[in-house]
């Protein structure tokens, strides 16, 4: 039998009687769940962190050449410049 009365004062909630029946309810099914789980016979299945293979499924990170006349037009509307390359505040 769960003491719902137990868990909500440890947990500081406050429950009216229809709430902890409720929630007596609540958690003899999720506790009966983890029973049928527990019943589940894994001793063939390897332990695993990812139910998956992990592996770089990112694309290679390789430059992209702009065209000349995207980086001027880019160029004449920045506010300050140094060369070819774009002032802008420091973050840190």
């Amino acid at each position: 039998m769960i003491d719902v009365e137990h868990i909500a004062r440890l947990a500081r909630l406050e429950l009216s009687q229809d709430e902890v029946e409720r929630m007596r309810k609540e958690l003899s099914s999720i506790l009966d769940y983890f029973d049928l789980l527990k019943k589940i016979n894994v001793k063939k299945v390897k332990p695993t962190s990812h139910s998956f293979s992990v592996e770089n499924v990112m694309r290679e990170d390789l430059p992209k050449k702009q065209p000349k006349e995207k980086n001027d037009k880019l160029l004449k509307v920045m506010p300050e410049k140094k060369g070819r390359y774009t002032k802008v505040k420091s973050v840190l």
